[in-house]
């Protein structure tokens, strides 16, 4: 399979459109790429999101052959990609950050991955032509989307006919009020966060898309509060206002995460499923 790109798009170009062909909102746009430039050295490195467990499930989940070629959008540090080149023929990762794509090419020399291809661009607009990939996976990003079901349209479009679709994400609880309290601490911890949705909500994604119920595969990505607050840029640099909002969570399990102090700590678990389902011929 031979990628073709719509126009000229580089990995210098920026973001271009939204999914109403108009500009992408500008105080968003600008939130995420000011939290995604400055998490790029500390996302990359984060053992929690990049152990090879959690990326081996993802990529099992795809079912990769040898001469197939994918696409992980918005890519960030190259990881998933990375994971995936291991496996197919050739494997482009797609982000609007410079820094992530910078991230990405360092993990990819480091490993002396050579099929990998990288591009700066418009996740609503995704600089392919149509059922260019036999994989199109998306991890760890949906919660950021403002439109998201217009980004998901965009990676069916780009999936070939027979080919799969691969969504990543944590998701909230089914109780309304954890969910609410998780998206509360989510939105301070980092701005550029919109909303964690619930799984019946990524169901119905590939249902109103027009794809077969997708496979489910479940895990946990570990977290720790002071590694947490560390490593995040919170609204208002506010981290004592984070702390303390993850420590109120431990009694009742406010936010559904299962909280829990463990010494002069509390440790809770991001719930995160893997779901994938094969595009109609």
């Amino acid at each position: 399979m031979t990628v073709s790109v719509c126009g000229n798009l580089t990995e210098s170009q920026p973001m271009i459109t939204s999914s109403t062909g108009g500009p992408i909102p500008s105080t968003h746009e600008a939130t995420i790429a000011d939290q995604f430039t400055r998490q790029a050295s500390q996302f990359a490195a984060s053992p929690a999101l990049h152990n090879k467990a959690a990326l081996d499930l993802l990529v099992d989940a795809a079912s990769p052959r040898v001469d197939e070629v994918s696409l992980d959008v918005a890519c960030g540090p190259g990881t998933v990609v990375t994971a995936f080149a291991g496996r197919v023929r050739r494997a482009e990762g797609l982000d609007a950050t410079e820094a992530m794509l910078a991230e990405a090419r360092r993990l990819a020399a480091a490993a002396g991955v050579a099929n990998v291809g990288w591009h700066r661009g418009d996740v609503y607009a995704l600089p392919f032509v149509d059922g260019a990939f036999d994989i199109v996976s998306c991890r760890f990003a949906f919660h950021h989307l403002q439109a998201p079901a217009a980004v998901f349209a965009e990676m069916v479009r780009v999936c070939r006919p027979g080919g799969r679709i691969v969504l990543c994400d944590a998701v909230a609880s089914d109780d309304p009020a954890k969910a609410a309290a998780f998206n509360v601490m989510e939105r301070h911890r980092d701005p550029s966060t919109v909303e964690f949705r619930t799984l019946a909500w990524h169901l119905a994604l590939f249902r109103d898309a027009g794809l077969p119920e997708p496979q489910a595969r479940f895990y946990q990505v570990p977290a720790e509060r002071e590694r947490l607050v560390a490593m995040s840029f919170p609204a208002s640099d506010d981290r004592a206002g984070l702390r303390a909002m993850i420590e109120a969570s431990v009694a009742g399990d406010t936010m559904g995460v299962n909280a829990r102090r463990d010494g002069d700590t509390v440790r809770f678990d991001y719930p995160a499923v893997v779901l994938v389902a094969q595009k109609g011929e």
